[in-house]
């Protein structure tokens, strides 16, 4: 599995755009559409790891302002 983000998004447009393009024998089109739906999984969870951290970054900084304001 990829170590980034970036890097699975990337691969992800390749595996699309082969689809996409229907030049892939129906094996091959299987694999693509099992690694891609992997890597879609992969991308969902660094997303929502990230959402997480920016959620907690963000009321972290409402609380400081809020404790500021008094």
């Amino acid at each position: 599995p990829p170590e980034r983000f970036e890097e699975a998004f990337e691969r992800l447009e390749e595996i699309v755009s082969k689809l996409e393009s229907g030049d892939v024998a129906l094996e091959e089109s299987l694999g693509l559409y099992t690694e891609g739906m992997t890597l879609v999984k992969f991308c969902n969870d660094k997303l929502s790891v990230a959402r997480e951290k920016i959620e907690k970054l963000t009321a972290e900084g409402e609380m400081q302002n809020a404790s500021g304001d008094a």
